[in-house]
């Protein structure tokens, strides 16, 4: 099933704005393509709101399991569209024109459903803190990221000095922010940040993998995993098994656990119910 997330909004011809966020669900496995064609899917306002709600509305529904996040055509998204935005307007009020004051993309840690980011091609700024908010990256390897703003005047952005520093270490976390320089997907894999695959067959073997959490891996359970890796970036080890312990608890008494174990002693595909 394949649409357009419509964004019903002006851009600055006055024209509608529209499919900012392409969608094809497969299997249990929502595909989500930033679309921005003539800016080779830079940044807008248009496209975040379009994400936003097409995040939002699939982790409420019942059909999706796992939502992927990739570009469309040949770029994943190389940093913000200079069209949407000035710097006088960003001087006074950190962003967009029109965008709430609320951290841009933290509802995306809330989400319960696994994001799995599939950097197709280029990825910078803004593009590249997207990736950050995503439970896993998948990277073409010789496809190039970087954090850039540095580069053009800017700071570290999006929380990403936050984020990186917990993802690959406060050393790596230094690097990149403060150089800005460009990486391959091979070298972002040597520090843990993406784990990189040929170009050839790149979004097969995503897809692979998603599909494979989607038929195989218990909604309930991937939720509350997701739930535990988030809180244990603020959690000491006795709190981190105190949670484990009562989510343990509360794992037996769930009708996953029992499917679980009869689909493995009975060997055949799991029959585990939806996430409501």
């Amino acid at each position: 099933m394949l649409g357009p997330f419509y964004q019903f909004c002006m851009n600055s011809q006055g024209g509608l704005v529209t499919h900012a966020i392409l969608s094809e669900l497969s299997g249990y496995v929502l595909t989500l393509s930033i679309n921005n064609p003539t800016a080779r899917n830079a940044w807008n306002p248009a496209m975040e709101q379009a994400l936003r709600a097409a995040l939002q509305a699939a982790d409420v529904n019942p059909a999706v399991r796992v939502v992927v996040l990739t570009g469309a055509g040949a770029t994943f998204c190389p940093g913000a569209d200079p069209k949407a935005l000035s710097a006088p307007e960003r001087a006074q009020g950190g962003g967009y024109p029109g965008m709430c004051a609320e951290p841009r993309f933290l509802y995306m840690l809330a989400l319960r459903k696994p994001l799995i980011a599939a950097i197709n091609g280029a990825a910078a700024g803004v593009g590249m803190c997207l990736t950050l908010f995503c439970d896993l990256r998948f990277m073409v390897e010789d496809a190039k990221i970087t954090t850039s703003f540095v580069r053009r005047g800017l700071i570290a952005e999006h929380g990403s000095a936050w984020l990186l520093t917990r993802l690959i270490g406060s050393m790596n976390a230094a690097d990149l922010l403060l150089s800005g320089r460009v990486l391959t997907g091979r070298e972002a894999e040597s520090l843990g940040l993406v784990r990189a695959l040929a170009r050839d067959g790149f979004m097969h073997h995503v897809q692979a993998y998603a599909q494979d959490l989607a038929t195989h891996c218990s909604p309930r359970s991937m939720a509350v995993i997701k739930a535990q890796l988030s809180a244990v970036w603020q959690q000491d080890i006795q709190q981190a098994m105190i949670l484990a312990r009562l989510e343990t608890e509360h794992a037996l008494g769930a009708v996953d656990f029992k499917e679980g174990v009869a689909s493995y002693l009975e060997r055949r595909t799991p029959g585990f119910p939806e996430l409501i």
